[in-house]
């Protein structure tokens, strides 16, 4: 146990120093760019979900959280919202760069991300009419409620964001360690989770977690040789961090709340699946 713990200490602490210079990039660009984003999504309405799925590839939750209060107020459409909740990366990105995944590669699982949501956003405006909403509560102050650090400064707001995405590394780290060591890596990867056509369903409960657990899980998971691509991607789907916990605070219509976490959550499992059984990987 202690051999363990000590391994996966310095495991996560050579991550620290690539955690925090992404979140400073992401931080920066997240802050330059939000006020951008919010005016795009409102502007073109009709093409709503082109733009959302490409603006939620941005990492971490920030957009979702926006995204989810201008739903809220009747300015975009419902697909323009599950197509950012589809495309959002949340935690994916400085996960996967702090590991050394190739930039092609994760530049490959973002464009899929965004194709799904873009795709899916246009179905479900096709499918779905919006009804009037009479909340409205201020973006910025709907940050504040729910403490996103959007207000703070870029350094503090990337030191928040990278100790917390190295608690969950640590953690989710330090357990799969003693679980692969205990039953073994290769039962667990060929015959448990690898191979298993479920995997998708728990995947995809994982990423509805409303915060960055879902993504830091599903994405450390992955990288470990745990779950499969098309299981790590049911996840990621549906992971847009605390976006969904937002939902059911500023949409009073709790049976349409229901009707977008089950769409989201069918989405992931859907698209896990058959990722999985036509066998594609990254």
């Amino acid at each position: 146990m202690k051999h363990i713990l000590l391994d996966t200490l310095f495991e996560s602490l050579n991550l620290l120093p690539f955690l925090l210079i992404t979140f400073l990039i992401i931080e920066f660009i997240e802050h330059k760019a939000s006020k951008k984003s919010i005016k795009m999504l409102t502007k073109t309405k009709k093409y709503g979900p082109i733009i959302g799925g490409i603006l939620g590839a941005t990492p971490q939750c920030g957009l979702g959280v926006m995204a989810t209060n201008l739903y809220a107020t009747n300015i975009i459409t419902i697909g323009t919202l599950i197509a950012i909740y589809l495309s959002t990366s949340d935690e994916m990105l400085p996960v996967l760069i702090s590991e050394g995944m190739p930039f092609s590669k994760i530049l490959i699982i973002l464009l899929i991300k965004v194709i799904i949501g873009i795709i899916c956003g246009f179905i479900i405006d096709f499918i779905f009419r919006k009804k009037n909403k009479h909340t409205k509560i201020d973006v910025q102050e709907l940050c504040e409620n729910e403490h996103c650090h959007c207000e703070n400064s870029i350094i503090k707001s990337s030191l928040i964001h990278t100790l917390k995405t190295f608690s969950f590394i640590f953690l989710v780290s330090f357990v799969l360690h003693i679980f692969i060591h205990e039953i073994g890596e290769d039962k667990i990867s060929n015959l448990l989770l690898n191979g298993n056509i479920f995997t998708p369903f728990l995947s995809s409960i994982i990423g509805l977690i409303p915060n960055c657990a879902g993504s830091v899980v599903i994405t450390e998971l992955y990288v470990n040789n745990v779950i499969s691509f098309g299981s790590m991607l049911a996840g990621l789907l549906t992971g847009s961090g605390i976006s969904i916990l937002i939902l059911f605070k500023v949409n009073s219509d709790l049976k349409e709340n229901m009707m977008i976490l089950g769409t989201i959550y069918i989405i992931g499992v859907i698209f896990g699946i058959l990722f999985n059984l036509v066998g594609i990987t990254i």
